[in-house]
């Protein structure tokens, strides 16, 4: 992809540690922090706050909000780091053909450990009973070239040098 880099989209399951690495990067690099979680409908967290994972349709609207939502911003001239899931192939795809100089950071780590983070964490929507659906549904990058993958398991500190290292021209 041609240019720098606009857009920073940090990917993984829930769990995993986006927002925590999306927010200390939108402040490193500097950037404007999305949550895609803030842009889910009512209806949506409702869902998954009750044990139900989403289906790919209910995901798709919420996807194309994303995407144009990054667009309208870099248009502005902001750059941005969004925490989203990313799960599947085809949604990574979709904020890609918004043509954005774009970059993944997918937070990758093994199921016990996301899930002690789910059991610890407070005030969140996504109850850790779905975190097998979220594993489940996760289409592993590969062989996608815009993608860094960065241990889960790494400290916030390393997580966020790695980052920072992957945005560096080539």
């Amino acid at each position: 992809m041609s240019g720098h880099v606009r857009v920073v989209v940090v990917m993984g399951v829930s769990g995993s540690g986006k927002t925590t690495l999306a927010r200390a990067l939108a402040d490193a690099w500097p950037a404007t922090f999305l949550d895609a979680d803030d842009v889910h409908s009512l209806a949506a967290k409702t869902r998954m706050a009750g044990g139900q994972p989403l289906t790919d349709r209910m995901r798709a609207p919420w996807v194309r909000r994303i995407a144009l939502d990054l667009q309208r911003r870099v248009a502005a001239g902001e750059r941005v780091v969004l925490a989203f899931s990313g799960l599947r192939q085809r949604h990574r795809d979709r904020l890609r053909a918004t043509g954005l100089p774009m970059k993944f950071l997918f937070l990758h780590g093994d199921a016990a450990l996301i899930a002690a983070r789910m059991q610890a964490r407070r005030g969140h929507y996504m109850p850790a009973s779905l975190l097998d659906s979220q594993f489940a549904t996760l289409e592993t990058p590969v062989d996608e070239a815009d993608v860094v993958r960065i241990d889960a398991a790494e400290p916030p500190a390393v997580q966020l040098r790695l980052a920072l290292a992957a945005l560096q021209p080539d």
